[in-house]
């Protein structure tokens, strides 16, 4: 099986089958004995009538009681090792799957390293989760047809050998009524794939808004929204429910025909033995023998339709997971060295200008589209944005990311002490950019500094150890201006040439955000700022303000000086009843 620190190679992303080949090709040895041990398992399942009938034939009708000893004896043992068999089998497919598990989730986890911070940006949250809990399961149990799949094969073809030397017309009916059995269900499994993907599909969607609600029902709630947001819930939850019942008919319609076909198939070929043994053409034992090499075909067909059953769906699962490992990060086409010194960061596209080592500000609306503008000049999209006045994208990444920093207000906390939240960063350097990741973590003081600068001593006071507390994922148990001022304390701790933070204050109360506005100027005097915001304490602060109107640069200066000159601003950031009303 893998092992946790080992790689997991390099999967083939051409298709949903070729990945499931892929994880079969990974363990050969284990996928090779899986198959040889549920082959001889299966076969020898099948020698049991065949004993049983040399017992009859040979010891019980004849009285030959030592030869009945003989036959019972050899059936006796042929149980016990096939007893161990089945264990054996077991527990190496067990081996298989996990490894085909675990194998699966390095591979998303490394994906999702890879993609950075592009993953939100290229795929939803809810996607993401539901291939880790759902996909990763399904497409481990698809590969059981590597062992017992093989073993059914092998079975069949043993089994209609044995038939054939009995009679050739029992065995043709086998022959050809086993493969119209799984025909039958073709359909059926061709149909399910299409349901199971659509639910999928919808599972994702509706597992990306529990997590939406998760986070923001605090919001919800003082905004008046969650009724509206539970109806959306609702109506998802009930197409979800419906999506459900859909993949659950065919399912059943599937495990239905795999044990009953097969069934009334055995019915059908012990009639017709018994009337070739009232008729002479067989034995008493070769009956009993037809009898029971059918009723083992039923465990290879029930297996055929079961490994068929969750191959549809192994393959949906898969075609997920390599729809997302076909995702590509942000090509890194540039191959210029960044700006010896200090630029302007410039975007065309919405006409604003970062002047090196100010504080600016921009204020819009819909704050989406100030990110947007964030997202350009942080080159997380391709744009043409400009540094020094040459394209962003000319520049390599690995500078733009060591001395750009785009915080954004709802970035991940993972859990662990606070400690390692505020000061597990990348951007561990000082100066103009962060340059050794291997250097220690940022010392206390320098800690104390920013958590003082995010006006965050007091969460630091009402943890029982301080620096050392737990947090939970995503910093659960804090508030959500307690998260906002730890994400801000973070990205002051990365210490950035150019800091471009999304909405850093938003969360938090009057007097906090004054307190946050005056020090973070101070904090970053002399270095490049840029805060997305429509807080007068904060924008009071700034170099510069740009008022963007639909992602556009409609007026800029300072903000008492856009108060006084442009109304639309007025009414955003001011919000006095007069400018209201002069918008509408």
């Amino acid at each position: 099986m893998i092992d946790a620190y080992e790689e997991p190679g390099e999967p083939d992303r051409r298709g949903g089958g070729r990945y499931l080949w892929w994880l079969v090709r990974c363990q050969p040895g284990r996928s090779l004995a899986g198959a040889v041990l549920g082959s001889v398992w299966m076969v020898l399942l099948a020698a049991t009538p065949y004993l049983l009938s040399r017992a009859i034939d040979e010891g019980l009708e004849p009285g030959d009681y030592a030869a009945l000893t003989g036959w019972t004896a050899a059936l006796f043992a042929v149980g016990v090792f096939n007893a161990w068999l089945g264990i054996m089998r077991h527990r190496t497919m067990t081996r298989v799957r996990m490894d085909a598990n675990f194998r699966t989730v390095k591979v998303v986890v490394a994906q999702a390293v890879r993609l950075g911070a592009a993953l939100q940006r290229r795929i939803g949250s809810g996607e993401v989760v539901t291939i880790g809990v759902g996909d990763v399961q399904t497409i481990s149990q698809s590969l059981t047809v590597v062992g017992p799949g093989v073993g059914a094969v092998v079975a069949y073809l043993v089994v209609a050998g044995l038939l054939l030397s009995i009679s050739p017309l029992i065995a043709s009916v086998v022959l050809l009524g086993i493969p119209l059995i799984v025909v039958l269900v073709g359909p059926l499994l061709a149909r399910l794939q299409g349901a199971e993907a659509e639910y999928r599909e919808r599972q994702g969607v509706l597992t990306a808004r529990i997590a939406d609600l998760a986070g923001g029902l605090r919001v919800l709630n003082g905004l008046g929204g969650k009724g509206l947001f539970a109806d959306a819930f609702h109506r998802d939850s009930q197409h979800l429910r419906r999506q459900g019942y859909r993949v659950g008919a065919v399912t059943s319609w599937v495990q239905a025909l795999g044990v009953g076909l097969p069934t009334l198939f055995l019915a059908v070929v012990t009639w017709l033995a018994a009337r070739l043994a009232a008729q002479g053409a067989i034995t008493i034992g070769e009956l009993v023998s037809v009898y029971g090499y059918v009723a083992v075909l039923v465990g290879p067909v029930a297996f055929w339709v079961e490994c068929g059953y969750q191959i549809s769906r192994g393959l949906v699962a898969a075609r997920r997971v390599v729809h997302f490992l076909r995702l590509q990060p942000l090509a890194d086409t540039g191959t210029c060295g960044a700006p010896a010194g200090t630029a302007v960061l410039h975007d065309p596209e919405s006409g604003v200008r970062v002047r090196p080592g100010a504080l600016t500000a921009l204020a819009c609306a819909r704050p989406s589209d100030a990110t947007t503008v964030l997202d350009r000049l942080g080159r997380y999209v391709p744009s043409r944005a400009t540094w020094g006045d040459i394209p962003l994208d000319e520049f390599r990444l690995k500078q733009v990311r060591e001395r750009i920093l785009v915080a954004d207000h709802e970035a991940d906390l993972f859990a662990g002490t606070l400690r390692d939240a505020v000061g597990g960063t990348p951007f561990r350097g000082t100066g103009n950019c962060a340059t050794n990741h291997d250097e220690p973590a940022p010392a206390d003081e320098r800690v104390h500094t920013a958590l003082h600068t995010a006006a965050a001593e007091d969460i630091v006071h009402a943890l029982p150890d301080g620096l050392d507390s737990l947090i939970d994922a995503q910093a659960r148990n804090l508030s959500g201006g307690q998260r906002q001022r730890i994400r801000l304390v973070r990205a002051l701790l990365a210490d950035p040439e150019i800091l471009l933070a999304v909405e850093p204050t938003s969360a938090l109360d009057a007097h906090t955000e004054a307190r946050v506005a005056q020090r973070l100027r101070t904090a970053r005097q002399g270095r490049t700022t840029v805060i997305t915001t429509t807080s007068p304490l904060v924008l009071d602060h700034a170099d510069t303000v740009y008022y963007l109107v639909d992602g556009k640069v409609a007026a800029a200066g300072g903000h008492r000086e856009l108060l006084d000159t442009e109304p639309g601003y007025r009414a955003l950031v001011a919000r006095d009843a007069e400018a209201e009303e002069v918008v509408r």
